[in-house]
């Protein structure tokens, strides 16, 4: 298990050798590939988890809560967190800005936390130069087909939109190969039962009780981007 060592402040880190240790989990992916609804059953697995939740620009769509699905903040507000060092990354999506609360994150961590970030391409990058010992997770679709029926399925976007989705979503694919881990999000269980092989341990599995069995065998790690670029053309 990728375990993260943050910088130590010495105020708020305790410097007993025995303290916890945390790990960051950053999952990406293009936008409609179903890592909220990957995250959503993960989490109701393993409630231990804690889930960062993001800052946005954007306005709350239909059922979003505030503080429980994202933080939504003025623009101004956004640019005086980047400032003043409250996020740990940032990126812009059609129009919007996300970033993930830095203190959050960071506390967490310190108490021994697998903590989850769920962000953008560019966001990731910037936590894979800050932490790079952060395990980082990319879910591909089954298919750019496929992917675009889950975008159209949503009903939200225009045809403007969908199509600016979806040639993001082949510059996103293109990066695959920078992560740890690709999970191809074809079948939820399997998907999951993926993703809890990668942030469990087999002693830890196996004591808990509380994982899926399956498992890649050790020191395997097949090719899932080359695979999926075959498919897209």
């Amino acid at each position: 298990m990728t375990v993260l060592h943050l910088p130590v402040n010495p105020m708020s880190v305790s410097s007993s050798d025995s303290s916890p240790r945390g790990q960051l989990v950053v999952i990406t992916g293009p936008s409609g590939v179903g890592k909220g609804t990957l995250l959503r059953s993960l989490l109701q697995h393993h409630p231990e988890l804690f889930f960062s939740i993001s800052a946005t620009t954007r306005a709350p769509r239909p059922g979003e809560v505030q503080g429980q699905h994202y933080y939504f903040v003025s623009h101004e507000k956004f640019e005086q967190m980047l400032a003043e060092g409250e996020l740990l990354e940032s990126a812009q999506f059609a129009g919007n800005s996300y970033g993930t609360p830095r203190q959050p994150v960071e506390n967490q961590i310190r108490q021994g936390k697998q903590v989850i970030l769920e962000i953008e391409l560019e966001g990731a990058r910037q936590v894979r130069h800050s932490y790079p010992q952060a395990l980082q997770v990319f879910i591909l679709p089954p298919s750019l087909e496929v992917l675009e029926e889950r975008i159209r399925g949503r009903g939200q976007d225009s045809e403007a939109a969908i199509a600016k989705r979806l040639a993001r979503a082949q510059e996103e694919i293109a990066a695959a190969d920078e992560f740890d881990l690709q999970i191809v999000n074809d079948d939820l269980a399997t998907a999951l039962a993926q993703l809890e092989a990668a942030l469990f341990p087999p002693t830890q599995r196996d004591a808990e009780g509380n994982c899926l069995d399956s498992q890649p065998e050790s020191g395997s790690r097949p090719n899932l981007l080359e695979q999926e670029l075959e498919k897209f053309g």
